[in-house]
Protein backbone atom coordinates (compact mmCIF):
# COMPACT_ATOMS: atom_id res chain seq x y z
CA UNK A 1 0.00 0.00 0.00
CA UNK A 2 0.96 3.84 -0.67
CA UNK A 3 2.39 5.72 1.73
CA UNK A 4 0.43 9.02 1.72
CA UNK A 5 2.56 12.04 2.05
CA UNK A 6 0.63 14.62 3.92
CA UNK A 7 1.93 18.32 4.75
CA UNK A 8 -0.47 20.38 7.82
CA UNK A 9 -0.97 23.85 6.81
CA UNK A 10 -1.38 25.66 10.30
CA UNK A 11 0.72 22.95 12.43
CA UNK A 12 1.22 24.95 15.52
CA UNK A 13 -2.64 25.91 16.06
CA UNK A 14 -4.49 23.74 18.74
CA UNK A 15 -6.03 21.90 15.95
CA UNK A 16 -3.04 21.49 14.16
CA UNK A 17 -0.90 20.37 16.69
CA UNK A 18 -3.36 17.32 17.12
CA UNK A 19 -3.41 16.64 13.44
CA UNK A 20 0.74 16.66 13.24
CA UNK A 21 0.15 13.91 16.39
CA UNK A 22 -2.06 11.94 14.24
CA UNK A 23 -0.85 11.70 11.29
CA UNK A 24 2.65 10.83 12.71
CA UNK A 25 0.70 7.75 14.38
CA UNK A 26 -1.16 6.86 11.40
CA UNK A 27 0.51 3.51 9.41
CA UNK A 28 -0.17 4.62 6.16
CA UNK A 29 1.19 8.00 6.27
CA UNK A 30 3.90 9.93 6.50
CA UNK A 31 3.70 13.90 7.73
CA UNK A 32 6.25 15.37 5.40
CA UNK A 33 6.03 19.16 6.41
CA UNK A 34 4.44 21.22 7.86
CA UNK A 35 3.57 24.99 7.59
CA UNK A 36 3.33 27.83 10.48
CA UNK A 37 1.83 31.50 9.95
CA UNK A 38 4.80 33.32 11.49
CA UNK A 39 8.91 32.82 11.58
CA UNK A 40 10.05 30.01 13.83
CA UNK A 41 12.98 27.05 13.47
CA UNK A 42 12.96 25.54 10.30
CA UNK A 43 11.96 22.38 11.77
CA UNK A 44 8.96 20.69 13.72
CA UNK A 45 9.47 17.91 16.11
CA UNK A 46 7.27 15.00 15.84
CA UNK A 47 5.63 13.07 19.23
CA UNK A 48 7.81 10.28 20.47
CA UNK A 49 11.07 9.67 19.13
CA UNK A 50 9.77 9.79 15.25
CA UNK A 51 12.46 12.90 14.34
CA UNK A 52 11.40 16.14 12.73
CA UNK A 53 10.12 17.71 9.79
CA UNK A 54 10.66 21.13 7.77
CA UNK A 55 8.73 23.70 8.75
CA UNK A 56 8.14 26.81 6.88
CA UNK A 57 6.06 29.91 6.20
CA UNK A 58 6.07 29.33 2.68
CA UNK A 59 3.72 26.56 1.78
CA UNK A 60 4.37 26.60 -2.13
CA UNK A 61 8.15 26.18 -1.17
CA UNK A 62 6.98 23.27 1.01
CA UNK A 63 5.30 21.51 -1.52
CA UNK A 64 7.53 21.83 -3.76
CA UNK A 65 10.43 20.30 -1.68
CA UNK A 66 8.40 17.19 -0.16
CA UNK A 67 6.01 16.42 -3.06
CA UNK A 68 2.97 15.93 -0.87
CA UNK A 69 -0.53 13.88 -2.07
CA UNK A 70 -2.36 15.70 0.40
CA UNK A 71 -2.16 18.84 2.04
CA UNK A 72 -4.66 19.50 5.61
CA UNK A 73 -5.41 22.72 6.41
CA UNK A 74 -7.00 24.58 9.97
CA UNK A 75 -6.40 28.17 10.10
CA UNK A 76 -9.14 30.12 9.25
CA UNK A 77 -10.73 31.44 5.92
CA UNK A 78 -8.29 33.88 4.51
CA UNK A 79 -5.35 31.33 5.19
CA UNK A 80 -7.37 28.85 3.99
CA UNK A 81 -8.53 29.98 0.77
CA UNK A 82 -4.35 31.66 0.17
CA UNK A 83 -3.41 27.39 1.03
CA UNK A 84 -6.05 26.15 -1.46
CA UNK A 85 -4.92 27.87 -4.42
CA UNK A 86 -1.44 26.82 -4.01
CA UNK A 87 -1.84 23.68 -3.16
CA UNK A 88 -4.92 22.75 -6.11
CA UNK A 89 -2.08 24.25 -8.48
CA UNK A 90 0.05 22.28 -7.78
CA UNK A 91 -2.10 19.26 -8.37
CA UNK A 92 -2.17 18.33 -4.83
CA UNK A 93 -5.39 17.49 -3.00
CA UNK A 94 -6.63 19.57 0.07
CA UNK A 95 -8.64 18.75 3.35
CA UNK A 96 -10.05 21.70 5.21
CA UNK A 97 -11.59 22.11 8.51
CA UNK A 98 -11.50 26.34 8.31
CA UNK A 99 -14.40 27.71 9.19
CA UNK A 100 -16.14 30.78 8.32
CA UNK A 101 -15.84 29.99 4.31
CA UNK A 102 -18.45 31.66 2.35
CA UNK A 103 -20.22 30.45 -0.63
CA UNK A 104 -18.15 32.37 -3.36
CA UNK A 105 -15.26 30.67 -1.27
CA UNK A 106 -16.88 27.13 -1.47
CA UNK A 107 -17.43 27.98 -5.62
CA UNK A 108 -13.60 29.01 -5.82
CA UNK A 109 -12.64 25.89 -4.19
CA UNK A 110 -14.79 23.88 -6.23
CA UNK A 111 -14.07 25.05 -9.60
CA UNK A 112 -9.96 25.21 -8.68
CA UNK A 113 -10.55 21.29 -7.84
CA UNK A 114 -12.09 20.49 -10.65
CA UNK A 115 -9.79 22.51 -12.97
CA UNK A 116 -6.71 20.72 -11.55
CA UNK A 117 -8.73 17.55 -11.54
CA UNK A 118 -8.05 17.27 -7.81
CA UNK A 119 -9.81 16.58 -5.08
CA UNK A 120 -11.09 19.19 -1.59
CA UNK A 121 -12.98 17.79 1.02
CA UNK A 122 -14.41 20.73 3.56
CA UNK A 123 -16.05 20.06 6.86
CA UNK A 124 -17.29 22.13 9.51
CA UNK A 125 -16.93 19.20 12.40
CA UNK A 126 -14.67 16.27 11.68
CA UNK A 127 -15.92 14.68 14.80
CA UNK A 128 -17.70 11.62 13.99
CA UNK A 129 -20.67 12.00 16.68
CA UNK A 130 -21.57 16.20 15.44
CA UNK A 131 -22.02 14.28 11.63
CA UNK A 132 -24.35 11.78 13.00
CA UNK A 133 -26.15 15.08 15.05
CA UNK A 134 -26.83 16.33 11.68
CA UNK A 135 -28.23 13.37 9.96
CA UNK A 136 -29.96 12.28 13.31
CA UNK A 137 -31.54 16.27 13.14
CA UNK A 138 -32.51 16.24 9.87
CA UNK A 139 -34.78 13.36 9.95
CA UNK A 140 -36.26 14.34 12.47
CA UNK A 141 -36.93 17.78 11.29
CA UNK A 142 -39.91 16.45 8.71
CA UNK A 143 -41.74 15.85 11.87
CA UNK A 144 -41.91 19.31 13.77
CA UNK A 145 -42.48 22.77 12.50
CA UNK A 146 -40.08 25.06 15.32
CA UNK A 147 -36.38 24.41 15.94
CA UNK A 148 -33.71 26.34 17.69
CA UNK A 149 -29.80 25.95 17.58
CA UNK A 150 -27.29 26.71 20.18
CA UNK A 151 -24.23 26.40 19.74
CA UNK A 152 -21.29 27.12 22.28
CA UNK A 153 -17.62 27.55 22.25
CA UNK A 154 -14.58 28.98 23.85
CA UNK A 155 -14.35 32.28 24.47
CA UNK A 156 -11.30 32.89 21.88
CA UNK A 157 -13.28 31.67 18.50
CA UNK A 158 -13.52 34.52 16.46
CA UNK A 159 -16.12 33.62 14.38
CA UNK A 160 -20.19 33.56 15.28
CA UNK A 161 -22.54 31.52 14.51
CA UNK A 162 -20.18 28.39 14.10
CA UNK A 163 -19.97 26.71 10.84
CA UNK A 164 -21.05 23.78 12.51
CA UNK A 165 -24.45 25.31 13.61
CA UNK A 166 -24.56 26.89 10.37
CA UNK A 167 -24.28 23.24 8.71
CA UNK A 168 -26.80 22.15 10.66
CA UNK A 169 -29.38 24.51 9.95
CA UNK A 170 -28.82 24.29 5.86
CA UNK A 171 -29.04 20.29 6.74
CA UNK A 172 -32.17 20.49 8.42
CA UNK A 173 -34.31 23.33 6.05
CA UNK A 174 -32.84 22.00 2.95
CA UNK A 175 -36.24 20.48 2.39
CA UNK A 176 -38.10 22.65 4.57
CA UNK A 177 -39.01 26.13 6.18
CA UNK A 178 -39.47 26.31 9.96
CA UNK A 179 -42.06 28.25 11.72
CA UNK A 180 -40.68 30.96 14.10
CA UNK A 181 -42.39 33.14 16.90
CA UNK A 182 -42.13 36.93 16.89
CA UNK A 183 -41.92 38.68 19.83
CA UNK A 184 -44.06 41.76 20.07
CA UNK A 185 -41.46 43.25 22.37
CA UNK A 186 -37.84 43.02 22.17
CA UNK A 187 -36.75 45.12 25.17
CA UNK A 188 -32.77 43.71 24.23
CA UNK A 189 -31.84 43.64 20.40
CA UNK A 190 -30.19 40.60 19.80
CA UNK A 191 -31.98 38.13 22.32
CA UNK A 192 -33.98 35.62 20.11
CA UNK A 193 -30.46 35.08 17.89
CA UNK A 194 -30.32 34.82 14.62
CA UNK A 195 -32.55 33.53 11.69
CA UNK A 196 -32.20 30.96 9.19
CA UNK A 197 -34.80 29.67 7.16
CA UNK A 198 -36.84 30.14 10.00
CA UNK A 199 -34.40 28.24 12.50
CA UNK A 200 -32.77 30.18 15.53
CA UNK A 201 -29.34 30.24 15.58
CA UNK A 202 -27.97 31.47 19.06
CA UNK A 203 -24.13 31.86 20.11
CA UNK A 204 -22.59 31.52 23.50
CA UNK A 205 -18.89 32.51 24.24
CA UNK A 206 -17.26 30.99 27.56
CA UNK A 207 -14.63 30.03 28.98
CA UNK A 208 -14.59 26.59 29.97
CA UNK A 209 -16.80 25.30 26.91
CA UNK A 210 -14.44 23.58 23.93
CA UNK A 211 -17.79 23.24 21.47
CA UNK A 212 -20.88 22.09 21.68
CA UNK A 213 -24.03 22.25 19.69
CA UNK A 214 -27.82 21.62 20.61
CA UNK A 215 -30.70 21.43 18.18
CA UNK A 216 -34.22 21.94 20.26
CA UNK A 217 -37.55 20.91 18.29
CA UNK A 218 -40.70 21.75 19.44
CA UNK A 219 -44.19 21.21 18.83
CA UNK A 220 -47.74 20.70 20.09
CA UNK A 221 -47.02 19.27 24.02
CA UNK A 222 -43.34 17.95 23.55
CA UNK A 223 -40.38 18.68 22.97
CA UNK A 224 -36.84 17.29 21.28
CA UNK A 225 -33.81 17.90 22.22
CA UNK A 226 -30.23 16.36 20.53
CA UNK A 227 -27.13 17.82 21.87
CA UNK A 228 -23.39 16.76 21.24
CA UNK A 229 -20.42 17.99 23.22
CA UNK A 230 -16.64 17.64 22.16
CA UNK A 231 -14.72 17.43 25.14
CA UNK A 232 -11.35 17.01 23.51
CA UNK A 233 -10.29 18.09 20.10
CA UNK A 234 -8.41 14.25 19.66
CA UNK A 235 -12.13 13.73 19.02
CA UNK A 236 -12.01 15.05 15.84
CA UNK A 237 -8.72 12.97 14.38
CA UNK A 238 -10.41 9.81 13.03
CA UNK A 239 -12.68 11.93 11.13
CA UNK A 240 -9.43 14.05 9.35
CA UNK A 241 -7.64 10.79 8.91
CA UNK A 242 -10.44 9.40 7.30
CA UNK A 243 -10.97 12.68 5.35
CA UNK A 244 -7.04 12.21 3.81
CA UNK A 245 -7.51 8.59 2.83
CA UNK A 246 -10.71 9.28 1.31
CA UNK A 247 -9.91 12.85 -0.84
CA UNK A 248 -7.35 11.08 -3.55
CA UNK A 249 -10.42 9.43 -4.49
CA UNK A 250 -12.59 12.48 -4.80
CA UNK A 251 -12.68 15.20 -7.91
CA UNK A 252 -13.99 18.25 -7.08
CA UNK A 253 -15.33 19.69 -4.31
CA UNK A 254 -17.39 17.36 -1.34
CA UNK A 255 -18.67 19.28 1.50
CA UNK A 256 -18.98 17.99 4.87
CA UNK A 257 -17.91 14.66 6.64
CA UNK A 258 -20.77 12.58 6.21
CA UNK A 259 -20.57 12.30 2.46
CA UNK A 260 -17.45 9.84 3.06
CA UNK A 261 -19.04 8.29 6.10
CA UNK A 262 -21.88 7.25 3.78
CA UNK A 263 -24.85 8.22 5.76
Amino acid sequence: MKTIRVIVHGATGKMGREVVAAVSKASDMSLVGAVCNRPRSGTLDLPGDLGSIPMSTDLSQVINDTHPDVVVDFTNSDACIQAANKTLFSKVHFVTGSTGLTENCLKLLHDSATENNVGVIVASNFAMGAVLLMDLAKRAAAFFDYVDIIESHHEEKLDAPSGTSLSLARTISENKLFKRNTSRTIALKGTTGGDFNGIGVHSLRQPGRLAHHEVIFGSSGETLTMRHDTLDRGCCMPGVILAIRKVQDTHGLLIGLDKIMEL
